[in-house]
């Protein structure tokens, strides 16, 4: 909850990137906020008791989340799935608007490895969702130790150079720092 609020305001694509983590991290406790507490929440330093409540009510309501809209196996809360809407929509904006050259040269750069990816993905996804399916994955793979090959730590670094701009120029728009309109 703490981390999740300090990453949704400074870095909306590592934000997403944690959530989708937590909601696997609750997945692999099998949704059960009693083990959540044991292992994670009650060895979590707090400096005030209320903090150890809101954490673990957060918690809590990601999990009666994941059971309502049945994601428990796999699939993401629709929260986070608001998240991806809302940089699909915002990167649809700023490519049409022309005003930041730097993203769009990024973005079209980018592009054919997001292309490649397409071809092994699912169906219908956007170019944002394939970028974020693309780093999560590689995060897993880190997670495990697996081997990640040279062409796949290449594509990892160009994609990862388009998600900051992303989340840079994102920031900016919601704080009002950055005006799309033409």
């Amino acid at each position: 909850m703490f981390i999740a609020s300090k990453l949704k305001k400074e870095n909306i694509c590592e934000y997403l990137l944690y959530m989708w983590q937590v909601e696997d991290m609750l997945r692999a406790f099998e949704l059960d906020i009693e083990i959540l507490n044991d292992e994670i929440i009650s060895v979590y330093p707090f400096e005030k008791e209320e903090e150890r409540k809101s954490l673990y009510e957060w918690y809590e309501s990601l999990v009666d989340m994941m059971r309502m809209e049945n994601v428990q196996a796999k699939g993401h809360l629709q929260l986070n799935k608001n998240v991806i809407i809302d940089l699909v929509d915002f990167h649809e904006l700023i490519i049409k608007s022309g005003q930041v050259p730097a993203y769009n040269a990024k973005f079209f750069h980018v592009l054919p490895f997001v292309n490649q990816l397409r071809t092994k993905s699912e169906i219908g996804l956007t170019d944002i969702e394939l970028c974020f399916n693309f780093m999560y994955g590689i995060m897993l793979l880190r997670m495990k130790k697996a081997e990640i090959k040279p062409e796949t730590t290449e594509t990892l670094s160009e994609i990862s150079k388009f998600m900051v701009l992303l989340a840079k120029n994102y920031k900016a728009f919601k704080n009002g720092e950055l005006d799309l309109q033409a």
